[in-house]
Parts: C-alpha cells; sequence; structure tokens
C-alpha cells in the first residue's frame, strides 16, 4: 500500500495531507507553525497524521513540500553573501540593473532603488571572452582568475556567482572558472549563470544566478536538516520539494536550483485547485487562496494553469518560470481602521498575524480585523472544531465598534463594510488575472481555500459572476493537497534570436530535440522512469523590435505539420488577446524551452454516498446571522456529515475541522459527488 505526504508550511500553521494511492483514502492535520525551526512543526504534524492513519512513517513513500523557506531568505533580507565573478568591463551590471522604476509620475524621486544581492565590493571581473556566437575572443586568463577568486575568499563571500557576458552561447569559461573555484572556496555553494538560465539578456541572467547563488545555503541547510530529521523518525520516503510552476523537483535539484522555489509556497493551492477540478470535471477555474495575512489569485484554463516568464519576490524579479499568481493584502487578519484625514474606512494591508492576531482569538489582540466582522456578522460561529476552539464574539463586538464610532454608523454596519471592502480587494486582484488578460470571469467557477477562502467565495463570485462558487474537500488544507498530487518536472532553455523568415521548422526541431533529451536524462536521474516521462515545448516570439516575448505551448509534430508559419499564426492570435492589436513587422524567434513531465498521478477522489437532497442529518443547530441589511434565519451544518446531491438553501454555514463555508441567501449549495460545494443564484 503506498502513501503520500504533502506538506504545507504557512507563516500560521503547517498543513498535512496524508494519500493512500490506491483507495484514495486521505488523512488532514494542522499544526501550529515553528518559523524558527519548520522542521520541528513539520515533525510534530508527521507524527501526528500518521498516528491518525495507524502507519508507520515508514510507510510513507513519496513526501512532497512546498515552502516558504527560499521567499522568506529573499524578504528578510537573510540570504548569503555572495560574492559575483564577471568578465572584465562589467563589474557594475548589477548596479545598473534596468531603467524600469516602478510607480507613477515621479516615482524616481521617491522609488528607494533595492540593494543589489551582490554588493560591489564583493564584485570581481577576469579577464577572457566570448562572442555573442559562442566563440572565444580572448582566452581565460586564469592566473587572474585565481587572484580574483582570492579576493572573494578575503571577504568571507558565503556563495559564489560566475555570470560571464554571452555564457548563454558558451558556457566553456564558467565551467572552467568553476573548477578554480571549488579549489580555492572549498566548500562554498558555486552557481554558474549558463546552468541557471542559458537565456540572453546579461542583467536578467546575472541577478536570476545571483538569487540562486544567495538562497543556496539556507535552502541547503534546511533541506539537510529536514531530510535528517525525517530519517531519524523512520521515513526513507523521496523528498520532493514543489516548483514555483506547479511542478516537483528532487531535495537535491532544489538544494542546487533554489531559484526554482521562490514562489513554492502560493504554487500549491494551484496544483491543489487543479486536482479537485479533474475529479469535480471544472476545467476553467479562477482560484481565491485567502490566508490570515494575504489572498493569492491565479486563473486555470482548460485545466491549465498561466505560467509566467518571470518570478517576483518583493522587489526582487527574477527570469524563472513560475505560476501567474497574484497577490493582495487582504486576509482574515488584515486590520481596518479609519484614518484622521479622510475618515474614510481601510482594511489592510497590514495584518495581525498570528501573534497576537485577531480580537476574537483571545490572544492579546485589540485591533479590529476581517475575521472579528465576520465573527460579529455571525458568519464565523462561536462554537468551531466541535466546540474544542471558542472565539470571543463580545471582545470582537468591541473591536469593530472603535470602527462603527468613527464613522458614526451602527455596529453591523461597520462590521459589514469591512467585509465589503476586503471583498472588493479580492475582486480587484481577481480582475488582474482574468479581465486585464483578456479573460471574460463569467466563463469560470471560482475557488475559494485557505482558512478564509469559502467565507468569502460566495460574495466574491456575485462580484465576478463567477459561478458555480466552490468550496472544495479539505479547503484549509488544499495547498498540501496540491503538494501530494502534483508531478514531476523540469525545463531547460537556450536563446535563438533569430527573425522568424530566416528560420526553418527543421533548425528549431533540432534543437528541441536535443534539450528534451537533456531534461529526460535530469528526470531520469531524479529516479523517473523514461517511459512515463512526456516532453513539452516552448517557443518565445516577439515583433522585431519589441522589449519582451509572448511564450508559447509546442509540440514538435504540431510545428513538423504547420511549420514557423503556424507559430506565427498562434503568436498574432495571442498578441491581439492580451493587447487587442498586432504589428505590422517581421517577427523574431527569442528562446527556446523544452519541459520534461513525469506521469500524472491519477489519484481518485473518494465519492460520498448518495443523498435524497435533503442535508437534515448533517444539521447541528439553527443559527442567526446579519446579512443584507438585517437579520436572518440560519442554519449550520457538519460537512462531515453531507452527502452526495444534498442541497442547502441560503443563508447557511458549513463547519468542518480547518474551514467554514459561508452560503449567501439568494443562492443554493449543491454538495456534488466527490464532496465539493457547489453554490450558484437560486
Amino acid at each position: 500500500m503506498g502513501y503520500r505526504l504533502g506538506v504545507d508550511v504557512g507563516g500560521t500553521f503547517t498543513d498535512l495531507l496524508l494519500f493512500n494511492v490506491e483507495t484514495g483514502a486521505f488523512w488532514r492535520h494542522k499544526t501550529p507553525s515553528t518559523p524558527h525551526d519548520s522542521s520541528e512543526g513539520i515533525l510534530t504534524g508527521v507524527t501526528a497524521i500518521c498516528a491518525a492513519a495507524a502507519i508507520e512513517p515508514s510507510a510513507i513513500d513519496y513526501f512532497l513540500h512546498g515552502t516558504t523557506v527560499a521567499t522568506n531568505a529573499v524578504l528578510e533580507g537573510k540570504g548569503a553573501r555572495v560574492g559575483l565573478v564577471t568578465t572584465e568591463g562589467y563589474r557594475h551590471v548589477m548596479q545598473i540593473a534596468r531603467s524600469y522604476v516602478p510607480g507613477g509620475l515621479a516615482a524616481w524621486i521617491i522609488w528607494p532603488k533595492p540593494t543589489p544581492l551582490a554588493a560591489l565590493e564583493d564584485t570581481v571581473t577576469i579577464k577572457g571572452r566570448i562572442n555573442a556566437k559562442g566563440q572565444e575572443l580572448r582566452p581565460l586568463d586564469e592566473s587572474d582568475v585565481r587572484e580574483q577568486l582570492g579576493f572573494l575568499k578575503s571577504q568571507g563571500v558565503e556563495a559564489i556567482t560566475v555570470s560571464l557576458i554571452n555564457a548563454y552561447a558558451s558556457g566553456a569559461h564558467e565551467a572552467r572558472v568553476g573548477v578554480i573555484a571549488a579549489e580555492i572556496l572549498p566548500g562554498v555553494p558555486i552557481s554558474l549563470s549558463h546552468e541557471v538560465l542559458p537565456e540572453m539578456q546579461e542583467y536578467e541572467r546575472t541577478l536570476t544566478t545571483v538569487a540562486n547563488a544567495a538562497v543556496r545555503p539556507v535552502v541547503g541547510k534546511y533541506v539537510s536538516n529536514l531530510r535528517a530529521k525525517l530519517a531519524d523518525a523512520g521515513m526513507a520516503g523521496k523528498l520532493s520539494l514543489l516548483r514555483s510552476d506547479g511542478g516537483l523537483m528532487s531535495a537535491l535539484k532544489a538544494e542546487e536550483h533554489p531559484v526554482n522555489i521562490l514562489m513554492s509556497g502560493p504554487a500549491g493551492g494551484v496544483t491543489g485547485a487543479l486536482w479537485v477540478g479533474r475529479n469535480a470535471g471544472i476545467r476553467n477555474i479562477l482560484t481565491l487562496d485567502v490566508g490570515g495575512t494575504s489572498t493569492d489569485v491565479a486563473l486555470i484554463e482548460n485545466l491549465e494553469p498561466r505560467r509566467q516568464r518571470t518570478t517576483e519576490v518583493g522587489h526582487l524579479s527574477v527570469r524563472a518560470s513560475a505560476l501567474d499568481v497574484k497577490t493582495v493584502g487582504a486576509g482574515g487578519g488584515s486590520i481596518a481602521y479609519v484614518p484622521e484625514l479622510t475618515k474614510a474606512l481601510r482594511v489592510g494591508p497590514q495584518s495581525a498575524g498570528a501573534v497576537p492576531g485577531p480580537v476574537a482569538y483571545g490572544k492579546g489582540g485589540e485591533l479590529p480585523t476581517v475575521t472579528d466582522a465576520n465573527v460579529v456578522l455571525g458568519y464565523l460561529p462561536e462554537n468551531l472544531l466541535g466546540g474544542s476552539f471558542k472565539l470571543d464574539r463580545e471582545g470582537a463586538k468591541k473591536a469593530v465598534q472603535t470602527i462603527a464610532d468613527a464613522l458614526g454608523i451602527d455596529l453591523m454596519a461597520a462590521a459589514r463594510g469591512i467585509i465589503d471592502i476586503v471583498n472588493e480587494n479580492m475582486f480587484g486582484a481577481l480582475r488582474m488575472i482574468s479581465v486585464q488578460q483578456g479573460y471574460d470571469p463569467r466563463h469560470f467557477a471560482l475557488m475559494g481555500f485557505g482558512g478564509a477562502g469559502p467565507l468569502h467565495v460566495n460574495a466574491v463570485a456575485r462580484l465576478m459572476g463567477s459561478w458555480p462558487a466552490i468550496s472544495p474537500v479539505s479547503p484549509g488544507v488544499l495547498c498540501a493537497l496540491g503538494d501530494a498530487t502534483t508531478r514531476m518536472r523540469t525545463e531547460t532553455a537556450r536563446s535563438f534570436s533569430r527573425l522568424a523568415s530566416q528560420t526553418q521548422a527543421e533548425d528549431l526541431i533540432a534543437i528541441l530535440d536535443e534539450m528534451a533529451a537533456q531534461t529526460r536524462a535530469d528526470l531520469i536521474s531524479d529516479g523517473v522512469h523514461e517511459a512515463e516521462i512526456t516532453s513539452e515545448f516552448e517557443i518565445d516570439v516577439r515583433y522585431s523590435g519589441q522589449a519582451f516575448e509572448v511564450p508559447l505551448t509546442i509540440t514538435a509534430d504540431v510545428l513538423r505539420a504547420d511549420g514557423v508559419a503556424g507559430v506565427l499564426k498562434r503568436f498574432d492570435e495571442e498578441h491581439h488577446r492580451l493587447f487587442t492589436f498586432n504589428m505590422d513587422t517581421p517577427h523574431e524567434i527569442v528562446n527556446l524551452r523544452a519541459v520534461a513531465l513525469g506521469k500524472a498521478l491519477d489519484l481518485p477522489a473518494v465519492e460520498l454516498p448518495a443523498g435524497d437532497g435533503d442535508p437534515s442529518d448533517a444539521k447541528m443547530r439553527d443559527h442567526t446571522l446579519w446579512m443584507d441589511g438585517r437579520e436572518q434565519a440560519a442554519v449550520i451544518y457538519d460537512r462531515a456529515k453531507l452527502r452526495a446531491g444534498d442541497v442547502i438553501p441560503g443563508p447557511a454555514i458549513v463547519i468542518e475541522m480547518d474551514s467554514t463555508t459561508l452560503i449567501e441567501s439568494g443562492c443554493t449549495a449543491t454538495v456534488d459527488r466527490v464532496g465539493n460545494i457547489l453554490i450558484n443564484l437560486a
């Protein structure tokens, strides 16, 4: 009997989901996170969930993990001290950067330029030069290389980046510098740009490789520590980490190329939504992942999530594939306040976090939050988790009353105002990944998950016109479910940079086949059977002279059948969808990418017993809540007792171990065969 364990470490809770691969049965567990050492919280959760499933940790075949350790290292400035080796004349590549400045008019006056991850005093140049065709113009001066690396050693750098001009065309010089660096700085991790990102544009390539080097010691220490503690607990299963693009990579590869796991955390929710969509027969989904501090949103079309070629963490934007996830500061802990100057209600992005948390949690919080407003309105019942967790409704009322007094309105109107504003913030984020990308949200279902997603999904679906609003099975641990159900993935890239009119399909196919062989070998080395590997290709195309490209996914068969002309036709269609116009200029093929994928896991969802449409057996008690400007009678249901086909008229509340689902008045919810709650207008 095989088991897969998905583990997602968040700021407040560590979520675990254990899957029996043969039966589809699963167990879930939430345990407080331990920020000082995430592995402590993980081990606590592993022990608890194995006990619940009556198995030993040794029975777990795969440990699949989404983590924010790399993200936090960047955001908190706790990355390693990086020494940068570049070509003579390019010492200031990180300082010059790009001229783009975020913000509106005159933003350059007030925008604090981020400190480069590799300081100028830790940057050295070496003699030797490769041209843009990969030919050696000047040989490498190895005595100079040794002298410069000796200087970096005296500086006390903790990681080395080697990024030489035109290394994407030939990595020969970089490889030799890497060998010498390993001699002079033994034990110091070395990142070579032609291995991390073999694409043109020296700043992006250098920045991405420096970011990789900065988080390597942190990620390496974390992974080795976790691996050792799991082994001590008796778990011999394979450890894999979730990539930013929603695939899995081995722990060893994650230690070498941690730049690919910078957005590992948010990716888990999207991959979990894919699993739910496949089992529920829903192919177009907008995701709404609401946590305590922020909300992550993404778009899935035809069961394919949108990906982007950049990963953004704070001010850092690196060239690494990631799911197109947008984040706003709107969550259950977002603080409501009324500025003295405007006297207009504001919500977030400041958050009460886990400590002290919302007032209703009774842990010392004093400022009104979104969670407090939900408690005041009756959307979050006082008794949760079967009465084991009680919310302080009176404390929440006092906190929200401060908002009501500042605005000169009654308590319930103030509480509902807080909820309306946070819903509008979520609505704005969803518009960014749908309407502003050329998609009609009315053609998508809206799936709410995370601790607070199912509380808000019904209201936000009204704003979006996206139906049904879905509360999936185990919404609070869906990120861990995504970790457990996704598949291995790796990719490689190569710059091409040639006009399409001068390119034949055979030219592209020859390079793509070579790259496919490389990526397949990578997965085979990670233990994936060759017969289970499939390959996909991406081609970046732009109009000649443009400063950005549009990535297109394609197969070798389609390329052979339709030729380059077929690729250009698809590019024109996608460009028009994104920007509403096309240009009458030549096309340029910029980059090629090969993606290797492991076997898609056909993990079944457990089907519920069929009901007769009447949810009475799941009724816990009658309830009163405030909605549509008045008090209304509602019913609270226990999700564990609902059956397939049960129909729940709103207003109603469905509670479970890890989340609470709100069904609004004027709406009706239906339980599907695998336990998802589908909410539609009545």
